[in-house]
């Protein structure tokens, strides 16, 4: 048997005979050069960075083009660092599964230090302040989620948390954009230094949200006389401060049970998964898909690692925008949360058994192919019927992914303006007609249905996370599954939102569309699957 902690260089033969590939670089050596030389710091030290950023440094690593390894700044969960990080050394396993059924499995070590961010922890907040007063920090990667920016609520005013960041001295910032505005605010007192603030998060024009937030911030600072306005010339200076665009794709579902009795199986020790006190499910090691892409606009101007000879493709901001488009509006991101959703409501446990569901299925293609794919820009780096494709056929089925609805079903309130939006705007742009559309209005009726908590057989279920639950269910109370007759008035309410869904719902002449399958589904028993194939049988 084998642990993280073993010697993978003295005893690299027993990683052999577990099946599991080790790095060619010394740890201890790479931690050394960090210590001296930061380059890279990481925000947000869950799944995805764990089996996709981790990779990439490990892969420039192994090869000499990095010799200072990746640090960690966890700004929302203290117990992964007490209980995932700090135990093992920094290192974790990553568990590729193939299509095949095969575990592909590599030791990684690419993290140098792993820090809990967070003015409430002192020696963290010192630490992470003395690295970037470093000259040598190039750059910044965040994998925080979409409600990790927010600074606003529902209606677009300032959240309670981000009113106190922009009036309170910016060593007391609550908000992730306010500890690392904070961050910013001190690389900019060391000589205005240079560092590109990379947002690898799942949405549309990532890099403009984060610069936004941190603008937000920082010109509140400036007004309440907390910061010099020339800090703000710094952050809009990109020769200075840049805040790159991305792309991001890799399915990295929780750590499985099934993904820990076959690494046990195979002489691998650590395997015990960890469900914090705040909800996070991490484990000594990452499970997550084959496939995988990351797009970035090239804006570095403190210069940067060999990103591309680690299959990261580098281009400019327009074609960044097109490929994120392609696939957080329209090819893949879409799909995921429509079959959350409807997940969540027809008992699914497994997004691959819903992809046996012949409606399921019919639903999800009425949406890419002929709802998402027509308003799509070519990006030219990745064909986004190819994609589709591969997306439809080969990733979502893939029985090895042991991803779940309710797991992608999360924040869903803040995804809908990404997800449907965009495209419906697209719509409006071209002077389409929006009533050709099925898949999206159906959607979102089922997502209003969802916040009722009831599924298709009339049990109750919890639904997953989410900032606007409590708001959202608490305007719908009066509705209830069976009722005839509702009063929709409520609904009216939240469909006008303009917040929510990213485009105006009754200027786009969809919500009558979207109240009539609410109400359809709100029947009874099996209601929300006869809605969906009425609406399949009548495109």
């Amino acid at each position: 048997m084998v642990k993280l902690t073993t010697d993978y260089q003295q005893q690299a033969a027993d990683f052999k005979v577990a099946g599991i590939q080790v790095p060619s670089y010394v740890q201890a050596q790479m931690m050394a050069t960090t210590a001296q030389q930061p380059i890279w710091v990481h925000f947000g030290g869950g799944n995805l960075f764990r089996c996709f950023h981790g990779e990439i440094a490990q892969k420039l690593l192994n090869t000499g083009e990095l010799t200072s390894g990746v640090i960690v700044a966890e700004t929302y969960d203290d117990q992964v660092i007490e209980q995932i990080y700090h135990p093992y050394q920094n290192r974790f396993l990553q568990v590729v599964m193939a299509q095949n059924g095969q575990l592909q499995k590599t030791l990684m070590a690419s993290v140098a230090e792993s820090i809990y961010y967070n003015q409430t922890n002192a020696a963290g907040w010192q630490r992470l302040a003395e690295i970037f007063a470093n000259p040598s920090l190039q750059m910044v990667t965040m994998s925080i989620t979409e409600k990790g920016y927010g600074l606003t609520d529902s209606h677009g005013e300032l959240t309670a948390a981000a009113k106190h960041d922009i009036s309170q001295q910016p060593d007391q910032a609550q908000t992730n954009m306010g500890a690392i505005a904070r961050l910013l605010l001190i690389r900019f007192n060391q000589g205005q230094l240079p560092i590109a603030m990379v947002s690898t998060d799942n949405f549309s024009e990532n890099g403009q949200r984060f610069q936004d937030g941190i603008l937000t911030i920082a010109r509140g600072w400036v007004a309440n006389q907390l910061a010099p306005q020339a800090f703000v010339d710094y952050l809009l200076d990109s020769q200075k401060v840049s805040f790159p665009w991305s792309m991001i794709d890799r399915i990295t579902p929780n750590p499985a049970e099934k993904v820990a009795q076959q690494l046990a199986q195979d002489g691998f020790e650590d395997t015990t998964i960890v469900h914090t006190a705040k909800h996070t499910n991490i484990a000594p090691f990452g499970n997550a898909e084959e496939t995988h892409y990351l797009v970035i606009e090239d804006s570095f101007p403190n210069g940067r690692p060999a990103l591309e000879k680690s299959g990261v493709i580098m281009t400019d901001r327009a074609t960044v925008n097109d490929a994120d488009q392609m696939k957080v509006t329209a090819c893949l991101n879409p799909l995921h949360t429509g079959l959350a959703i409807f997940g969540c409501l027809l008992g699914y446990q497994s997004i691959a058994q819903e992809m046996t569901d012949a409606e399921l299925v019919a639903l999800t293609k009425q949406l890419g192919y002929q709802e998402d794919l027509p308003v799509v820009t070519d990006p030219k780096i990745i064909n986004p019927r190819q994609f589709i494709d591969e997306v439809i056929n080969k990733r979502l089925p893939n029985v090895n992914i042991p991803d779940t609805p309710q797991r992608i079903a999360s924040d869903t309130s803040q995804k809908l303006a990404i997800r449907y939006g965009v495209t419906l705007q697209h719509y409006l742009d071209q002077q389409a007609d929006l009533q050709q559309l099925v898949a999206i209005p159906l959607i979102i009726a089922g997502w209003l249905r969802y916040l009722l908590a009831v599924d298709d057989n009339g049990a109750e279920f919890a639904p997953s996370p989410d900032p606007l639950l409590p708001e959202l269910q608490a305007k719908l109370a009066a509705i209830q599954v069976g009722q005839k007759n509702p009063d929709l008035a409520v609904i009216a309410d939240i469909l006008a939102n303009q917040n929510l869904f990213g485009v105006d719902l009754v200027a786009a002449g969809l919500t009558d569309k979207i109240k009539e399958y609410f109400v359809e589904m709100l029947a009874g028993k099996g209601a929300v699957r006869q809605t969906i194939q009425q609406a399949l049988e009548e495109k």
